[in-house]
């Protein structure tokens, strides 16, 4: 049998004091942090406690009964995973920021529909059924708003957990009927003992390149990508000679998630914003030198992160990649720029 998954270190102070309004908890809570720091383990851990049939729990399921028992063979007859359509199934102890192969990257409309039966029929072993969004933020419209109708007025004893990267991207409507609980990024030194723990080489860097996030960063030092990322950056590091349409060529070879690569830009934007305006790097301390070349023109593409951003949005959506590729490297081109450089870097 397997044991009852351990909470990460750095969440122990969220989850203490979760408990600590045990009797005042919601029917939905919105779990919501950076990807990679272990939001879903969070919620499964959370579900296993309110499935957990030990009445003597206090701080965490006994990992013994049968509820526990049902729970961690993956067949509990009151727990639902609510996520896109064929998904890889991620243990436990996985991270969310994981890239998983599926066929569908949304949770569509019939897939709220097939839950329906479950959240509305009695439970089968106590009086709690539990269901797990994730990723919350990946519901289409038509989904959402069936969601919606489901929140609106809970059956007795449903309880949903929702987990998101970008929870501001639910409904407004689903996001008031859920308490948020954000999770916050551990401190540097939690972090970094944690991943030389477990034999990460250089886990200062992979922790800059993931803005803090420590299970990002194991993923980020194991990434089969990160030559692919190299070039990437070395090529928009001198956008006088950068060739867009070899880059796009070979970005759509490498056959990436659109929102992998569109996040890379946005991160090196954030850098030559942030060093030219408060001289600090946050994701790249790696390419100081060419961030400090191009920071001088870092008020220039103050407008391109809202580009970025709008494209970010829609990088789910199956859309042309190579031209959402192409379209955001000429727009960077041009942004820095600036209107009175005549074509010229």
């Amino acid at each position: 049998m397997n044991k009852t998954p351990t909470l990460y270190p750095w969440l122990q102070t969220a989850w203490q004091e979760l408990l600590r309004e045990r009797d005042r908890w919601p029917h939905a809570l919105l779990l919501t942090g950076e990807p990679g720091i272990g939001k879903r383990a969070f919620a499964v851990y959370l579900a296993q406690f309110l499935l957990c049939e030990d009445t003597q729990k206090s701080t965490q399921p006994c990992g013994v009964c049968d509820g526990c028992r049902w729970f961690l063979a993956g067949n509990h007859p009151d727990y639902r995973v609510l996520q896109p359509e064929d998904a890889e199934e991620e243990r436990p102890d996985e991270t969310e920021s994981k890239k998983a192969k599926k066929k569908s990257e949304v949770i569509r409309v019939e897939d709220v529909r097939a839950l329906a039966d479950f959240v509305n029929l009695s439970a089968h072993r106590r009086s709690v059924r539990v269901t797990l969004v994730v990723p919350a933020d990946t519901m289409n419209v038509a989904a959402a708003n069936a969601f919606l109708k489901t929140l609106e007025e809970p059956p007795a004893g449903a309880i949903f957990i929702l987990v998101a990267d970008h929870w501001r991207r639910l409904l407004p409507t689903i996001r008031s009927r859920c308490r948020v609980f954000p999770l916050a990024l551990p401190d540097s030194s939690v972090a970094m003992q944690w991943l030389n723990a477990h034999g990460v080489v250089n886990p200062a860097l992979h922790l800059a390149h993931t803005g803090g996030a420590p299970l990002a960063a194991m993923d980020d030092a194991a990434a089969e990508w990160l030559a692919v990322r190299q070039n990437f950056l070395t090529q928009i590091a001198e956008p006088a000679t950068l060739d867009v349409l070899k880059l796009c060529t070979e970005l759509d070879k490498a056959k990436l998630d659109t929102d992998l690569v569109i996040t890379w830009l946005q991160k090196w934007i954030y850098d030559l914003i942030s060093l030219g305006l408060a001289g600090k790097i946050r994701y790249y301390p790696d390419w100081q030198d060419a961030l400090t070349r191009l920071a001088p023109r870092a008020p220039q593409l103050m407008q391109y992160v809202n580009q970025l951003t709008d494209a970010q949005k829609l990088s789910r959506h199956p859309l042309n990649q190579r031209l959402v590729f192409e379209n955001l490297l000429f727009a960077y081109v041009d942004a820095l720029r600036g209107p009175s450089r005549q074509g010229k870097i």
